[in-house]
């Protein structure tokens, strides 16, 4: 037999026996349901999809950082003890590769920080607040970096809308999925 054959019916061993290994499983675990889907199912893409509904201004935004951003973050977003770089400011990009990078100068989309925010934070307990605290952090920290006005209410419709000044300086890889 030549070592083609023996190789080829190899092969075909190995595939008939994960076959058959295949069809006899342990049976551990259960098909999900779509609601368990759901609940993880929490991306906010640039256009809004994905937002859901609540609202906040930077005014309620403040008062939530300080109560569960700030222990990282430092007070009003200047940096804190873990999380040492500012969250606002920062000169352009256009001075140089090194400059520091800030939701202001940096970020493309506003819902961008909203889906962060939504999924991370606070690093502690990720996922555990409401629409609307999440609302009002972002308004707060679009605020911070002079983006939108202290009472601007930000929600799923007026998010979007939002115009970021790095917007402009990103390709988008899935263009059709803003």
């Amino acid at each position: 037999m030549s070592m083609r054959n023996v190789l080829i019916a190899t092969a075909a061993a190995v595939l008939a026996l994960g076959a058959a290994y295949a069809a006899e499983t342990p049976n551990l675990g259960q098909p999900i349901a779509e609601a368990d889907v759901a609940a993880w199912d929490i991306a906010a893409l640039p256009s809004g999809v994905g937002l859901p509904v609540g609202s906040g201004n930077a005014v309620e935004g403040a008062k939530v950082y300080a109560a569960k951003c700030a222990a990282c973050h430092g007070d009003e977003g200047k940096g804190g003890p873990i999380v040492r770089a500012p969250l606002f400011g920062g000169p352009p990009l256009t001075e140089g590769i090194d400059v520091r990078k800030t939701i202001g100068n940096f970020w493309g989309h506003a819902t961008t920080l909203f889906d962060f925010t939504r999924r991370a934070m606070p690093f502690n307990q990720p996922r555990t607040l409401t629409a609307d605290e999440i609302y009002a952090t972002t308004a707060y920290l679009l605020y911070l970096n002079k983006i939108i006005g202290e009472n601007d209410v930000i929600d799923a419709k007026t998010l979007p809308q939002v115009k970021m000044p790095n917007r402009d300086n990103f390709i988008i890889r899935f263009p059709d999925k803003i």
